[in-house]
């Protein structure tokens, strides 16, 4: 009987279990606890996070990289790169491109709000240069690409250059945009007077169906030809929204926004999840990554600030800075942060809308950010 006992104990995974096993476990506890209890970002943290748990059972099998197990052939969807772009088809058909329509200008501030990504990935080839870290440039674009707040853009991004690193990147990524309306905020106020932020901006035109239908067609035919790495992002995201704005394709638009999404955000979340697993995620790369992903996203809403208050000045205080922050495409809570922060100083200022234009030009300017990154390091 104790040698059945004992042979049972040594079959389970208690016997098994490394202390990296064993922290994982613990950060996948307070990742959950963070999308349940705050829910931060729950329909990509809790599957993630429960991803890891999985990951770091002992004896389970059920990492990303375990052959023949279940999430081994669901995370096939990321590795070959089809997640992503089915995110960003669900994305498209849930975002209305008017604000950016009614204020082209909008697409500055969006612009100017990548600039995190681009610093940080400097950042990161100088960090590479410490001994056992090792970033190249492919590591470093992977990285960087954080700054744009855009989960399944960076995880597409990481899957094509560096994906060994795909594991603390997600993790990054989606914790940075969990964490929007924590971050954010203190940035807006220090770089903003109380007089800026009290700033009302008029109402923005309306925008005809000619002009919605119009858009889409028209920024995938010019990002293509320009950036033919970007295509399958910036292709997918504006077919969602044609199918949108269109109004003759209204059941293929809502499975897109609703049931598509909503599968896809399952296999994603999990697989991306189970990807780090403690005996490659416990490093000083790692350390290295959520420290270069929260520079990048704190310069990204730095620089959208920063340029607001320029287009402020230039307009002769027409335009909230506020807004500029919502240029990183975290859709739509940045733009609520903008709006919160500004209703703060100011109760009857209703910035919203104001801030999807940058919002949504944040999401076009990640994924050319991406293309970029893809046609300079893919071939390499």
């Amino acid at each position: 009987m104790l040698d059945a006992i004992v042979n049972f104990l040594s079959s389970t995974g208690f016997s098994a279990i490394t202390w990296q096993q064993g922290i994982m476990i613990l950060v996948s506890f307070v990742l959950l606890y963070l999308a349940i209890v705050k829910q931060y970002e729950p329909l990509l943290l809790l599957s993630i996070a429960f991803g890891m748990l999985l990951a770091n059972l002992p004896l389970a099998k059920l990492g990303s990289s375990d052959e023949g197990g279940l999430l081994y052939y669901l995370y096939q969807g990321v590795k070959m790169g089809i997640y992503p772009p089915l995110i960003f088809l669900g994305v498209g058909a849930m975002t209305d491109f008017g604000p950016l329509i009614a204020n082209p200008k909008s697409i500055l501030l969006g612009a100017a709000a990548q600039i995190g990504i681009f610093i940080t990935f400097i950042g990161a080839l100088l960090l590479g240069l410490i001994p056992g870290i090792n970033f190249g440039v492919k590591e470093a674009a992977s990285i960087g690409i954080i700054g744009g707040a855009d989960g399944p853009t960076a995880i597409f991004v990481t899957t094509k250059l560096a994906p060994h690193l795909l594991g603390p990147i997600a993790v990054a990524a989606y914790s940075y945009m969990a964490l929007v309306p924590i971050i954010q905020p203190p940035i807006m106020k220090v770089l903003t007077t109380k007089k800026e932020r009290m700033i009302v901006m008029e109402q923005l035109r309306p925008v005809s169906k000619t002009e919605k239908i119009i858009f889409p067609i028209a920024i995938t035919v010019i990002v293509a030809l320009i950036l033919p790495d970007a295509a399958s992002l910036v292709g997918m995201l504006m077919l969602g929204n044609l199918m949108k704005e269109s109004g003759v394709t209204e059941r293929l638009s809502k499975t897109a926004q609703n049931e598509l999404m909503n599968i896809v955000t399952i296999f994603l979340g999990v697989t991306v999840g189970a990807t780090a697993n403690g005996e490659n995620f416990l490093s000083p790369q790692t350390l290295g990554i959520l420290l270069l992903g929260l520079t990048a996203f704190s310069l990204s809403t730095a620089g959208g600030v920063l340029f607001g208050k320029l287009m402020c000045f230039l307009s002769k205080g027409k335009i909230n800075p506020l807004i500029g922050a919502a240029g990183v495409s975290a859709v739509p809570m940045a733009a609520r942060v903008a709006q919160k922060v500004g209703q703060e100083e100011n109760p009857g200022n209703f910035l919203l809308m104001h801030a999807m234009g940058p919002n949504v030009a944040g999401v076009i300017g990640s994924a050319v950010a991406a293309g970029v990154f893809m046609a300079l390091y893919g071939g390499m």
